[in-house]
Order: C-alpha cells, then structure tokens, then sequence
C-alpha cells in the first residue's frame, strides 16, 4: 500500500514529481474546504448575522462570500500539497489572472454583479421583475446568472450583470401593492353618475380588488362618440395574475353597465352624396316621387 501511494504520476518542473498520495491529499483538502465552506456560509447568514439587524440579503451575500474565501483558500492549500513550487504557482497565478483579463471578462464581470446584486439587493428570490419584455419571479440568484420563471413555467438565466447595467422593473421592490388602471368608454346620452357608481360596483364585485385603498373612477374626456371613464383600482394579485385579473374585471364592468341600461358606444355616420360637374348620368336622378326606379335610364 505504501508503495501505491508513494508511485509518481507525473512531474512538474525538473524536480517536483506529484505521486498518488499528494494527489490524494490534495483532493481530501478540495472536499473539506467545500464542506467548511458551506458550513459557515451557513453559520454565518443563518445564526452570527441574524442576531443582529442586518437586512437578510446582506446576511446571505456576506455568508457566501465568505464560503468563496475559505474554498479558494482551501484550493491554494491543494495545490501546495501537489508539491507546485511558489515560483511556479507565481507564474500560474500571473497567466490565470491574463486569462481571466482576456477570456473571461464576461464571467468575472457577471461575478462580481451578483455580489453587487446579493448586497445591495435591487431584485431578490420572489420579486416579481420585468426585463427586456418578459415578466417572472426570481427564484434563484446565482454567482454568475439569475433564474427567472415566467407564469408559462418557462425559465430565463438572466446574467446578472443586467441587473447592474440595464433598467428593470421590480414589481415589488418595495410593495406588491399596484394600482391597475381600466379605460371605459360609454354612450354620449349616458348618466356620468350611474357611469361610476356602476364602475365602483363591478370593482367591489371582482376578487382580488383591494377595498384600501378604494376604487376610483374618473371622467376622463367628452369623445367624439362616447364619455371616456378610468377605473383605478389597487390589487396584489396582479403581479401573478395580470391578464386574468384584468379579463375579471372587464366581465364584472359589462355587467354592471348592462344591469342599469347603459350603452357602449356605436358610432354611426351618415355619408351625404352631393351633385359635382362631370357626375351627370352617372347617379339616377331623383324627382319628387322618389329615386328612379330600377331599370330606368338615368336622364340627360
């Protein structure tokens, strides 16, 4: 056994010869600094820092930090036990840290937005965000990207340097709290009284609307067809339910309107045909007895 464990693999350098102990050892150590590592991530985010009056994202970011520190610590540790001489981890160090320069901006870059993001914490796991066009909750942020699931259980890896860089909305940053906004038009003949109160009627009626705030309605503009209304209403449901909740909202409407005999409007126009030079014998004549009759030749 000793002599397996005492049988070179390969060298590195003229001198270091790396046997299958040292390549054991450095193993044993990679698993024990991942195991620490996420010992005192834990530790730290869920017992050290929650006794104090930290927000809960900053906990977390502080106590995976952390467990990075204490694994790439514990790969430095590994590579001593290979036997790699200072010198030559120097060199590997200094063409790692080109590499990093050249090759992998993009990965450093979305590194460090994840720590800016888990600390300062523009988006967190459950808000409700909209970006470039698609609407979803986070669910996951990672070091490098960011799991975002839509209402179609689709799920987008967003990099997170996005988050730094571009504008997102963040339905609920501070409150699921929002107001929705339903533009109603009606008859020109209409009541604007019985308007609103069948409007605040068909708000109290649809589930998910919040009595408080309370609905409003506001009376618009004189159109050139119809009165021209706006239902406000405030709801937490429309952050996962947006068009279901806005498609409730429209049947309750129609039938608070249709229940006090108010009408939507029905544009009509009346076209008016007048007589210009060059039109004779093309349209029939009309005489006090009527339009020409079918089959009649048109006079002149």
């Amino acid at each position: 056994m000793r002599d397996f464990l005492d049988t070179p693999l390969f060298s590195i350098g003229d001198n270091t010869q790396v046997r299958v102990s040292s390549v054991l050892a450095a193993l044993a150590i990679l698993v024990l600094s991942w195991i620490l590592a996420r010992l005192a991530r834990s530790l730290v985010a869920e017992r050290l820092l929650a006794r104090t009056r930290l927000d809960e994202g900053v906990r977390y970011a502080l106590g995976r930090i952390l467990g990075y520190l204490i694994f790439g610590l514990g790969i430095l540790v590994a590579i001593q036990a290979l036997g790699v001489p200072t010198t030559t981890l120097a060199v590997f160090a200094g063409a790692l840290g080109v590499g990093i320069g050249f090759g992998l901006q993009d990965i450093i870059k979305n590194f460090v937005a994840g720590l800016i993001v888990l600390l300062e914490r523009p988006v967190k796991v459950g808000d409700r965000i909209e970006i470039h066009g698609a609407v979803g909750d986070v669910v996951e942020i990672r070091a490098r990207s960011t799991v975002v699931r839509t209402n179609d259980e689709i799920h987008l890896i967003v990099p997170n340097a996005n988050f730094i860089s571009d504008t997102i909305t963040n339905w609920s940053y501070r409150s699921k709290r929002v107001r929705l906004k339903i533009p109603v038009g009606v008859a020109s003949a209409s009541d604007p009284r019985e308007v609103q109160a069948a409007l605040l009627e068909a708000a109290e009626k649809t589930e998910g609307v919040l009595k408080d705030p309370v609905p409003e309605v506001w009376f618009t503009a004189f159109g050139e067809y119809s009165l021209d209304f706006t239902l406000l209403v405030w709801t937490t449901a429309l952050l996962h339910r947006a068009s279901s909740l806005e498609s409730d909202i429209h049947f309750r409407i129609h039938e608070a309107l249709k229940a006090r005999g108010i009408e939507t409007p029905n544009p009509q126009r009346d076209i008016h045909i007048r007589s210009a030079p060059g039109l004779e014998g093309v349209l029939p004549e009309r005489t006090e007895k009527g339009p020409a009759k079918s089959g009649e030749k048109p006079k002149g």
